[in-house]
């Protein structure tokens, strides 16, 4: 073991990442130390990561005012890619510590939540499931998805995996992304044409300041009438009012939901409420996996970390 080598501590981990990290762990690794317990306040951070040169982060905030309390912190990974939800990587960076996210570990199992979360819209499977447990045959008319087509906004490698499995059950597939980009059986087209022509439109766009509130009361109304709106990414790219508002009306037919706003859901909010909105509590990316693939790349950012340093 090296006298030099970095202290990490995973300040909020599950049991079920707990286990993985400690079982992926090599014998030459950063000394890792591992809260096991899912549920921490960021007042609580300085505590946990006393001494810390790097936290391994799942889903706490940390504010700028609770990064300055704890002493010696320089590293902060973050278990995905989503940071800008629970902190302020610029404003960190600016106090000393870096940010690292971790792509591409659930690409997989993200796209495979946005089609199955597409199919459930399209056949109305949530809302006949809840009406039977409570005692009620209700009977829904579905939408055929094969030779409708899908719109894909932004088309990284989550994008990318959709487009695979819905070309493979007979769907056309138009994408839009503010840098040019091309894929086999894919029309890349203006951003326009993809909400006006598209029966689902998924998004998958990371949140940045530009694109919070991506889709817009105005983008939404010029969706095709009785098209499905599909999110696996961030809550904050749409405007969550006018979503509510269209999927009242009817303009939009279903809206099948990973992410939110505010999470979690609160159980009074609007969309825990409609009948054609098909929820799922931000869990696009836990599989068994993704999970193996996140902490292995955690582990390995420590390494090189501590190589750093």
């Amino acid at each position: 073991m090296l006298e030099t080598r970095a202290r990490a501590i995973f300040v909020d981990a599950s049991a079920t990442l707990a286990d993985l990290a400690e079982r992926l762990r090599r014998p030459d690794d950063p000394e890792l130390r591992i809260h096991r317990d899912p549920d921490v306040k960021p007042q609580q951070l300085p505590g946990i990561l006393s001494g810390a040169q790097i936290a391994l982060i799942d889903h706490t905030a940390l504010p700028v005012g609770i990064a300055l309390r704890c002493e010696g912190l320089k590293h902060v990974v973050f278990l995905g890619t989503g940071a800008r939800s629970y902190m302020n990587p610029e404003a960190l960076a600016e106090i000393g510590i870096t940010v690292h996210t971790i792509k591409g570990y659930g690409d997989t199992a993200v796209a495979e939540c946005a089609f199955a979360l597409m199919w459930s819209a399209a056949k109305g499977l949530a809302r006949m499931d809840r009406e039977m447990r409570a005692g009620r045959w209700l009977r829904t008319d579905g939408i055929q998805l094969t030779g409708k087509t899908l719109g894909l906004i932004g088309f990284g490698s989550i994008a990318a995996e959709l487009a695979r499995l819905a070309l493979g059950c007979g769907m056309k597939v138009l994408a839009w992304n503010r840098t040019a980009r091309s894929h086999p059986g894919v029309d890349f087209v203006g951003l326009d044409r993809l909400i006006k022509g598209s029966d689902v439109v998924s998004l998958h766009l990371l949140l940045n300041d530009e694109t919070a509130g991506f889709l817009t009361r105005e983008r939404i109304q010029a969706m095709r009438p009785g098209a499905i709106l599909i999110n696996t990414a961030r809550g904050a790219l749409v405007d969550e009012t006018a979503m509510v508002d269209a999927l009242r009306s009817g303009h939009l037919a279903h809206a099948g939901l990973d992410v939110f706003t505010t999470e979690p859901l609160p159980a009074e909010h609007a969309l825990a409420t409609l009948p054609n909105v098909t929820l799922s509590a931000h869990s696009a990316f836990r599989t068994p996996e993704a999970s193996i693939n996140l902490v292995e790349a955690a582990l390995e950012h420590c390494r090189r970390i501590a190589i750093r340093s």
